[in-house]
This record gives structure tokens, sequence and C-alpha cells, in this order.
């Protein structure tokens, strides 16, 4: 007997904890920020930045950045929320899913500037930083799209089929198919898991940025080059599998377009860059601030009298008297009289 292999989709994206809806996308959302703040601010602190840093810059990254991302995938769908019979008040509904990735890294960036801004921090040093963190909350994300039964690709009879339901994203439960096995409640049909095809890449590809930022010397800005080219390739032969609804330019998806935009803007920067030796953290004039001492350090495991005379770094610059072995002795017969 021959057992069908594919690869399984949840039937449930929503449970509740009392009143409280608990959505498994906003989940993979929350979790794969969590990552890129964790390794940037680990990355950062290596480079010499202070622990707060990244963490203030996040705030502004990420409120710009969902807000950013809602709107693109708004304005390049209007349909869903704007046409009769739909209800406009559901393109507030982020919580429900619908992010576009340019529109969250566009705007995601204008936080990131301003609060870089306000640290004194370049943008570039920051970017180059933030980018294997950025393409790993990618990769988590789309894991949120499974959840959903979402961004899959045409049908097929590959090993790895992925197993489509229709969810409804409001209540989280099973409705009627809109594809394949239209108006059936429940397996809708067997495609091309386009999800977990991007979520591969970006695996891989955060892992290469991290490879390539530690074994080459790249200008300013360039490893955040690399990973714009490097997700925009990826982003542009995972959207040619794809079948759901998108909009179209000249028979040609509009994503499509955006990856070959961007393509353009990053290899633009990186060729531009290339010989520009990386910049200073911080602007002119601006110093860190705070923040907690290197994890290998321990502030309380400090000898006293571990100290160098000779050590012109200890010795120069500190307003400390120096104090002779002749002197002590003195200070000391004076004390025992």
């Amino acid at each position: 007997m021959r057992v069908a292999a594919f690869l399984p989709s949840p039937t449930q994206s929503v449970w509740h904890a009392g009143p409280i809806p608990i959505r498994a996308y906003a989940l993979c959302i929350v979790a794969g920020m969590i990552i890129a703040v964790w390794l940037t601010n680990r990355r950062w602190i290596k480079r010499g930045g202070t622990d707060s840093e990244v963490w203030d810059i996040a705030v502004w990254a990420i409120v710009f950045g969902l807000i950013g991302g809602r709107l693109y995938h708004v304005i390049t769908d209007p349909e869903l929320y704007f046409e009769h019979g739909e209800n406009p008040v559901n393109a507030f509904k982020i919580w429900d899913g619908g992010l576009g990735i340019w529109g969250a890294i566009a705007l995601g960036g204008v936080g990131a500037w301003i609060g870089c801004r306000r640290k004194g921090i370049r943008l570039a040093a920051f970017a180059d930083a933030a980018a294997p963190g950025i393409i790993f909350a990618e990769a988590i994300g789309r894991w949120g799209n499974w959840f959903n039964n979402e961004l899959y690709g045409g049908p097929t009879s590959l090993p790895w089929r992925l197993q489509i339901h229709k969810i409804d994203v409001v209540t989280g439960h099973l409705t009627q198919c809109d594809v394949g096995n239209i108006g059936n409640v429940g397996v809708c049909g067997y495609y091309q898991p386009t999800f977990l095809y991007e979520s591969l890449w970006d695996l891989a590809l955060g892992i290469a940025l991290l490879y390539v930022g530690r074994r080459f010397v790249l200008g300013q800005g360039n490893l955040f080059a690399l990973y714009v080219m490097g997700y925009t390739v990826g982003r542009g032969w995972i959207e040619a599998l794809r079948e759901d609804h998108a909009n179209h330019i000249l028979g040609v998806r509009l994503n499509d377009w955006t990856s070959l935009l961007v393509f353009i803007g990053g290899a633009l920067w990186y060729y531009r860059h290339r010989n520009v030796p990386a910049a200073p953290l911080y602007r002119d004039g601006h110093e860190p601030v705070g923040g907690d001492p290197p994890d290998d350090v321990d502030p309380t495991d400090v000898d006293p009298t571990d100290v160098d005379p000779t050590d012109d770094e200890s010795a120069e610059g500190d307003d400390v008297p120096t104090v002779t072995t002749s002197a002590i002795a003195t200070d000391a017969g004076s004390a025992s009289t």
C-alpha cells in the first residue's frame, strides 16, 4: 500500500485565554522581533556599542516597521478592504495577518534612523549590525503564514507538497475552501510550500551574512546591502512559484517589480561603497553613554593590588596623587607615635 507524502498544515490558528485571543501569526512575528533585537544587541556590543542603545533604537524601528508593513499590504491589495462588500475597518486589524516586508523595511529604516540620530549613531553602522537579525526574523515570521494556511504556490504532487485548508483568520477555524476542493470544509488541496522555501532561504542567507561579516572587511553599509540583494533574489524565484492573490503590472507580480528595484538599489550602494572603509559607530562629537560591561567581564572581579605603576594608560589622565614607599613609611611611623 502506497502512502502519499505531504507536509501537514494547522487546522487552527487562534486560541483563547478567556476573552483574549492568542494568534499564532502574532506570536511568530513577536518571536522574530525578539531574536532580531537579541542578535543585533550582541553584534553591536562586540563592535563597541553599548547595551541600551539597540533596545532604544529597536522601539522606533519596530513601531515604524509594523506601520510600514501594514501600509504596503493595504496599498498594494486595496480590493481586500475597500471593494464592495468589504469592511475598510479590517485594514487596521494587523493581528489578522497581512504585512508587506518592503513597507516594513522602508519605514522601519526611518524609525531606525530617528533612533540613531537621537543616539548619535551612524545608520550604516547600525544597519550592518542588524542585517543578520532582520533576515532571521523574517525566517521565523514566515511560520505565521503556515499557521494561517497562506503564501503557498501552485498545485503539486511533490513529496513535500503542502496540505492546505481554508482558515478564517478572524476566528482561527476552518471554513469553506475557495481553491481546489471549492466548498469543502477541510483539505482544499496540495500546493508548493513557498512559505517554507522562503523561510529556509532566509535562514541560509542569515548564516551566510554572519560568515561574510566575520571573514571579510566590507565597506560601510555593505553587509546590509548584501542582505538586500540576497533576499530579493530569493523572493524573486519564490514569487514565481506562487499562485495566490496578487496584483500584476505588465503580467508580472507587483512584488517581483519591487524586488527588482530594491535589488538594483542594493547593488548600487554596494558598488559605490566597495572601497569605502567602515565608518566609526558614532558621528563626530558623540560618545557612547552608559551601557553594561561586556558579558565576559565581572566588574566585581577586580584585584585592587593588580596595578602596574609603569602602565602609562593607568597612570595618565587620572587625578590620583603618586604616593612613594618612603612617604608611606613616614606616615605609618607618625601614626604609630
